[in-house]
């Protein structure tokens, strides 16, 4: 299928960005590089912007979209969780700019046998980077009931947890869970009827917290936010798009940190820790999708855009 992803808040990232014509970017979720078209085409003879996706199907797609900047444009097949290593061969002196576009994207959810949706029937899949040997399948089929309930508890903050676990671990006695159909069904069993008809599809959180365990998600966000911040030459922004509230309140709490790194009791009357800012919150609030695009595009509904920018010299 065509690889089609609509860009949510776009132009707010670009304005966010503050492109220089000669500076060095970084598209660390790169998809169907439509923010980093955008980028590409703000940057001057001397200007870099470095993409990066562990999804080889938007490797292909970027690739092509991409091509008309020439050697403007470096693409890598990896996880943005390795930018440092990346950066150290690519942007030795550092970067302006990185952007972050969290989540899944719109061609792996519609892409039937990637395995990501609710919506259709399809193998238990949900891994972004198909290299990758652990698939949602394993976790639903060899987690242990304990597992289970914390990884769709954590991240998909599921009332019903303990339950969805319970019914997965009976159902796979009598044999192994394989397609999607066949989980909705077992949350659906799951969740009081009552409760399935209100708050949208009863597997949403559920496949939610698959995905993100199969692929890491949170865990590869956490490590690399400092990484990131670091890689930064002065001035250079930091902009993360997210999707949900877990995503979000690690991004919140990694750009305070790093704006006030210091850990002295607030009774001490001067710093004595030495932890210095290394920068400032751009975004005191995260910007949200306006009007006209939560209508054209109703996965933009739960974005979220935080800025950083790092100390200037």
């Amino acid at each position: 299928m065509e690889f089609e992803h609509q860009s949510v808040l776009l132009w707010e990232c670009i304005e966010a960005l503050q492109i220089k014509p000669d500076g060095t970017y970084v598209d660390g979720t790169l998809g169907g590089a439509g923010h980093s078209t955008q980028i590409a085409k703000r940057l001057g003879e001397n200007g870099r912007l470095i993409g990066i996706d562990q999804d080889e199907a938007a490797i292909a797609v970027a690739g092509e979209r991409l091509a008309q900047f020439g050697d403007k444009v470096t693409i890598v097949r990896n996880n943005y969780c390795a930018m440092k290593e990346i950066a150290a061969e690519y942007a030795k002196d550092g970067l302006d700019g990185i952007l972050l576009d969290l989540g899944v994207s719109s061609y792996q959810l519609d892409t039937v046998e990637r395995g990501f949706s609710y919506r259709y029937d399809a193998p238990l899949d949900m891994r972004m980077d198909r290299r990758q040997t652990v698939s949602a399948r394993d976790i639903v089929n060899e987690y242990s009931e304990m597992e289970l309930f914390r990884v769709i508890k954590e991240y998909g903050e599921e009332q019903f947890a303990k339950n969805i676990a319970k019914h997965i671990v009976n159902a796979r006695k009598e044999k192994p869970i394989e397609t999607t159909f066949e989980l909705n069904e077992l949350i659906k069993a799951a969740i009081p009827a009552k409760k399935r008809a209100t708050g949208g599809h009863p597997s949403k959180r559920t496949f939610q917290a698959i995905r993100i365990e199969c692929n890491h998600e949170l865990d590869v966000l956490r490590d690399t936010l400092e990484d990131m911040i670091s890689l930064l030459k002065p001035n250079g922004r930091l902009c993360i798009i997210t999707f949900h509230s877990l995503e979000d309140r690690i991004v919140k709490m990694a750009m305070k940190k790093a704006e006030n790194p210091c850990i002295c009791p607030p009774s001490f009357p001067i710093c004595t820790c030495g932890r210095v800012s290394q920068g400032h919150v751009i975004t005191n609030k995260p910007i949200l999708p306006g009007e006209e695009e939560l209508q054209n595009n109703s996965r933009s509904k739960s974005a979220k855009l935080r800025v950083f920018e790092k100390r200037g010299e």
